[in-house]
C-alpha cells in the first residue's frame, strides 16, 4: 500500500498531547501499537508517512536512501514557517553527504568528548555562579530565566566567540525560528537578522587570533562569510535552546517524581545514567524528524515510494516497550543508552557530548545545591511549550 492508496481520513499532525504533558500524544502511541508506518496529513493537505517504532525509526535514520534535504520534492513540513526554516538558508543538517560530511568535519574537533571533558570545570563554575546569583537573598526564582537558559547560552557563546551581552537579541530571534506558529515571513526575517548579526561578528574576527569557532572558521579559505554565518547561527540556536529546555523539563519531571529525585540525591553516581533516561523519557524533539525517500524502500511491511516524506517520531520511539521495558515509567537507574533523543546515523547531533555534560552538571548542582527545591506554583499553572519545535516549559517558578 502506498500513500496514494490511503483512505481520505488520516491523522493530522502534529497531534495534541493527552492528560500527562510529559507523555507523547496518545494518537502516536496508538499508531505505534496498531499502525507503526501510518499515513498522516500535513498542514497543506499533503500526506506523509509517520514512523513510531524504535527499530523502524533507527533503521531509517541510518538508511542513505532517506534524505535530510528539505529542498527535495516530497519533503514533509508541518507549517509554512518550518518550510522556510528548512529551505530558505541551507545548513549542513539539511544536506546529504558528501557536502554534509565536509561541513560537519569542520566542527567535529570542537565537540569531541576529550574537548568537552576539558571544559567541565568551566561549565561547573558557570553553573555554581548562576545558582549563587539566583539564590542570593531570596527563596524563589524562575529556573528557566535565571539558570536553565543562561547556562548553555553562556557556554555556547564562549565556544563561538559571541558576546553574551547580546543574548536577549539572539534568544528573541531563535524564539521566532522555533515557534511552530511563526509564518514563513517571520522565520525568514528572524533568520536573516541572526545571519546578518553573525556575519558582521565574523567579519570583525577576520584578523583575530582567538580560538573560538567563528574566528577559526573565518580563517578557512574554503568558507565564505555567508557560510560561516549560517553555521554560526545553527550552532548558536541549537546550542542553547535544546539544553535549556531539557534542564528545566528534567527538574520539573523529578519534582513530580520525588522518589527518583531522592535516588539521585542519595547516589551521585546515578547522574550520568539519569540524564540518558531523562533524554529518553522526555524526548524534547517532539514533532518528528523529517526525511524523504530517494528510492522505493520497504519499512515494516509498507512500501515507501521515492518522493514520499516520512516523519520519524523520536518521542514515541523512545517509549517503545520492545526497546525499553516499562517504557512509560521514569527509572533513573535504567540503561537508556539506546535512546534516539540525539537522532542516529550520520546526522546524529554533533553537540551531544556538550549537551550531556551540561545536563549532568546542571542536575548535580541544582539537586545538591537546593535540598528543599519545590514548585512555587501549582503544577497546572506551568506553561508548557506546546507551541515550539523544542518542547519544554516557558517558565518554571521554583522555591527552596
Amino acid at each position: 500500500m502506498t500513500l496514494a492508496d490511503q483512505p481520505t481520513e488520516v491523522l493530522a499532525v502534529p497531534a495534541e498531547r493527552g492528560a500527562c504533558p510529559f507523555d507523547p500524544p496518545p494518537a502516536y502511541d496508538r499508531a505505534r501499537e496498531h499502525d507503526p508506518v501510518a499515513p498522516v496529513k500535513l498542514f497543506d493537505g499533503t500526506t506523509a508517512w509517520m514512523l513510531t517504532r524504535h527499530q523502524d525509526v533507527r533503521a531509517v535514520l541510518q538508511d542513505r536512501r532517506f534524505s535530510a534535504d528539505g529542498t527535495k520534492s516530497g519533503f514533509p513540513f508541518l507549517s509554512p514557517g518550518r518550510r522556510e526554516l528548512a529551505t530558505g538558508s541551507i545548513t549542513f543538517i539539511r544536506m546529504d553527504d558528501p557536502e554534509h560530511a565536509r561541513l560537519r568535519r569542520m566542527l567535529t574537533s570542537d565537540f569531541i568528548i576529550k574537548r568537552v571533558e576539558e571544559m567541565r570545570p568551566q561549565v561547573r563554575a558557570i553553573a555554581v555562579e548562576l545558582l549563587d546569583a539566583m539564590t542570593r537573598g531570596r527563596d524563589h526564582a524562575d529556573l528557566v530565566a535565571e539558570f536553565a537558559l543562561p547556562l548553555p547560552s553562556l557556554v555556547i557563546c564562549l565556544l563561538l566567540g559571541v558576546p553574551y551581552e547580546d543574548h536577549a537579541y539572539f534568544q528573541k530571534c531563535s524564539g521566532t525560528l522555533l515557534n511552530a506558529s511563526s509564518t514563513g515571513e517571520q522565520v525568514h526575517q528572524a533568520r536573516e537578522d541572526l545571519n546578518s548579526y553573525i556575519k558582521q561578528l565574523a567579519e570583525s574576527k577576520r584578523d583575530s587570533r582567538d580560538e573560538d569557532i567563528i574566528s577559526r572558521l573565518m580563517h578557512r579559505e574554503d568558507l565564505s562569510p555567508d557560510e560561516v554565518a549560517r553555521m554560526g547561527t545553527l550552532l548558536l540556536v541549537a546550542g542553547h535552546e535544546t539544553t535549556a529546555n531539557m534542564t528545566s523539563l528534567s527538574i520539573l519531571t523529578l519534582l513530580r517524581d520525588p522518589e527518583q529525585m531522592e535516588r539521585l540525591r542519595n547516589d551521585n553516581s546515578l547522574i550520568r545514567g539519569a540524564v540518558e533516561e531523562l533524554l529518553r523519557y522526555l524526548s524534547i524533539v517532539h514533532t518528528g524528524l523529517p526525511r524523504v525517500a530517494t528510492e522505493d524502500v520497504e519499512v515494516n511491511g509498507r512500501t515507501i515510494r521515492a518522493g514520499e516524506g516520512v516523519l520519524l517520531m523520536i518521542n514515541t520511539a523512545n517509549r517503545d516497550a520492545e526497546a525499553f521495558p516499562d517504557a512509560d515509567a521514569l527509572d533513573v537507574g535504567r540503561d537508556a543508552r539506546r535512546h534516539l533523543a540525539f537522532g542516529f546515523g550520520v546526522h546524529q547531533c554533533l553537540g551531544q557530548p556538550l549537551a550531556r555534560a551540561e545536563l549532568q552538571i546542571a542536575l548535580d548542582v541544582l539537586l545538591n545545591g537546593l535540598p528543599n527545591l519545590r514548585l512555587a506554583v501549582p503544577f497546572k499553572e506551568i506553561p508548557f511549550r506546546h507551541d515550539m519545535l523544542i518542547y519544554g516549559v516557558h517558565k518554571l517558578p521554583i522555591a527552596w
